[in-house]
Order: C-alpha cells, then structure tokens, then sequence
C-alpha cells in the first residue's frame, strides 16, 4: 500500500503545477521512426536499431533549423517534454522561441524497439545512485561542488513525490560495449538527419558522445551540437571520488568510444599521442588528458560551433572544461559554460529538469540566436 500511495503522489503534484500563463500553439505534431536494420532470430526477422522520433512544429516559426533533443542514460524523451513536478520542459520552451524540436527515444529505450536477444542485457538505476548523482547530491555525493545543490524541485529523496515521479520514468539501459552502443544511435541521428535535413544537436550526458560522432559523419547536417555535461572526460573516466573506483580508459578516440576523423588521419587510435596536465587549471578540478606535440585536428568536427554547459553543483564540475579544452585544441570552436558565471546557480546533472529550467533554456536559445542561421 506504501508504494501504491507514493506512484499516486507524483500525479497531484503535475496537477497542481502552474500552467503557462500564454498558451503554447503548434503547426503540427506527430511521430515517425528512421533507421533500424533486418536480422533473422529463430525464423523470423526482426527490425532493431530504429529510433523513435517525436516532433512538434510552432505555429509561429522564426528559425529554419530545427533542434534535435537526445537524451541521456536512463531516460527517454519526456526528459525534454516536462518535469516531474509538472512544469515545461526545454521541448516546449524551445518551441516559444520559434524553433521546431525533434525529440528521441535512442535506440534499443523507451518506444524504440529492444530485443534483448539480440541487443545484450539492460540494467537499471538503483534509486541510492539516482540520489547521490541527480536529486540529493549535497547529502550524499563525495564531490565537493554538490554541496551547492538547490534546485531539485523536491527534496530529492526516496518517498518525495517528485523523486518517485522521477523514477517512474527512469528505464533499463543496455550495457554493452560503447562502441557498439554508439555506432547504433549515430546511425540513427544520421538517418534523421538526411529525413529532416540541417539541425542542431542537443544532448545530454551519455549522449554527448553521439552528438560528436553524428557531426563528424555528417558536418553538413549539423549546425550546432549543445552538449549538456557531456559523458566524458576524453580518453579515461576519472576515479571516484571516495576513491573506490579507479581511474580506467573508456573513450579511446578522446572524446567518443566509436571512430571520429582526425587530420593527419589516425587509423588507430593508439596513435594519438596523449599525456595528463601536471597540475589541475583550478581547484577542485581535474587535471585532463590533452594531445601532446602538434596536436591532429578534428577535422570533420572542427567545422560545428559547439556549446557545453556544466552545473555549478553538478559531479560533472571537476572535469568537463576537459572535454572543452581537448575540442579546441583540436580545432573545434567551443563556447564552454559554467552557469555560475553566468548567474545561474544551484545546479545538477539533470538541469533540464530543475526548478530554474527556463532561464537555462533561454541561455542555450540565445546562443542559438546568435550562432545558427
């Protein structure tokens, strides 16, 4: 009966939310799936690697290129259409803007096919893990920069409506290789892509490397990627900070597990020749890993106006100006953020839904204003 009460909790909450007070008009809405392949399990041919694909179109629509929304591990595409406690999500408030938005499901989550016979096992998030990294960092994450956490819209623990709202949503993810995982959704970006035509490539988290890798394939098709506390840093994960987990390779082509096209051309990429800063830019950041000599460019990449944005008190602060600095020293143009310096203060990973959501909307809409044409 306890957990009956509290799935029912999370509903009074999204109905006693504020509505907007200008109502949100569209030209169009709907629903398609791009991508995907054909395989012959026991007899019969399955389609898997498709990507559900969500769009919703202003009725007042003052930019031409479109925003591709992908979010991060876990989820699924409501992380952009509304939050927990049943405010607007970036899809909409995009949408005010005058931009039309694309919303995923990646591949092999949510309303896009699994098989788990041919797609490997999936996993799930404990909700102490989703606690410590998204909704209660400052009582129970080891990084330092989470003490300043305060704008989860609740009190982020097990049993408050909005947290149980939160994990209602949350869904199996599947743990195999990154390479393989990333080579499945870049070639489902790219098919929406050469649907849709140019766009720009928001991501989150996990995502973040797909959005590298799908503007390496296709620099013509993508006129800016915003990446949200990209998966990073390049090259290794770094250690926990209580120092359980060592420091382990993970993205051998630096900012990406899959292939990225760098000039002079790395076939391997042992070939990259790397070594870590000596001592940190700042404290309570870690030193990044950083090409050595003359440095390859990236560049396919080089050719795509980039925007990351890390949270002030968010477990990503110690080490994503790393994924900035590796970009531009390979020729990538990066405007790097960190919402404190721009005012904006109390943030975790999950950004998109926090109570002051909107005013980082409008920080990304802005740059968008400026920088895509």
């Amino acid at each position: 009966m306890r957990r009956l009460s509290l799935l029912l909790l999370p509903l009074l909450v999204a109905a006693t939310a504020p509505a907007p007070s200008v109502p949100l008009r569209l030209a169009a809405q709907g629903s398609f799936y791009v991508g995907g392949r054909d395989v012959e399990q026991n007899g019969a041919t399955l389609r898997v690697d498709s990507m559900y694909v969500e769009y919703r179109l202003p009725a007042k629509r003052t930019h031409a290129t479109p925003v591709v929304l992908v979010h991060g591990n876990y989820q699924n595409g409501t992380a952009f259409t509304g939050t927990p406690d049943g405010r607007e999500g970036w899809a909409d408030m995009l949408l005010r803007r005058g931009y039309a938005v694309y919303i995923v499901d990646q591949p092999m989550r949510g309303r896009s096919p699994y098989h788990p016979a041919i797609d490997g096992p999936a996993t799930t998030i404990p909700p102490a893990q989703m606690e410590r990294l998204f909704t209660a960092p400052a009582l129970t994450s080891p990084v330092r920069q989470t003490r300043k956490h305060t704008q989860w819209p609740g009190t982020g623990r097990v049993g408050d409506p909005v947290f149980e709202q939160l994990y209602t949503s949350q869904q199996p993810t599947v743990t195999g290789p990154g390479e393989r995982i990333d080579a499945v959704v870049r070639a489902a970006l790219g098919a929406l892509l050469r649907k849709i035509g140019p766009a720009v490539i928001l991501t989150h988290s996990r995502a973040g490397t797909f959005g590298w890798e799908v503007a390496d394939d296709a620099p013509d098709l993508v006129r800016a990627v915003v990446a949200i506390e990209p998966n990073g840093p390049p090259f290794y994960d770094p250690a926990s900070a209580d120092s359980k987990t060592p420091e382990k390779m993970a993205r051998r082509w630096g900012p990406t597990y899959d292939r990225l096209t760098y000039a002079p051309a790395v076939a391997d990429p042992a070939e990259l020749r790397i070594a870590r800063q000596s001592v940190a830019e700042a404290p309570d950041l870690l030193p990044c890993w950083l090409q050595t000599g003359t440095p390859r460019r990236l560049s396919r990449l080089a050719r795509t106006p980039v925007m990351i944005v890390v949270g002030e008190a968010s477990y990503h602060a110690p080490y994503d100006h790393c994924t900035a600095r590796y970009l531009t020293q390979a020729g990538v143009p990066v405007r790097f953020v960190r919402l404190e310096d721009q005012g904006i203060h109390g943030n975790g990973h999950l950004m998109m839904l926090e109570k002051n959501n909107g005013k980082i909307a409008t920080l990304i809409a802005d740059w968008l204003d400026r920088t895509v044409r």
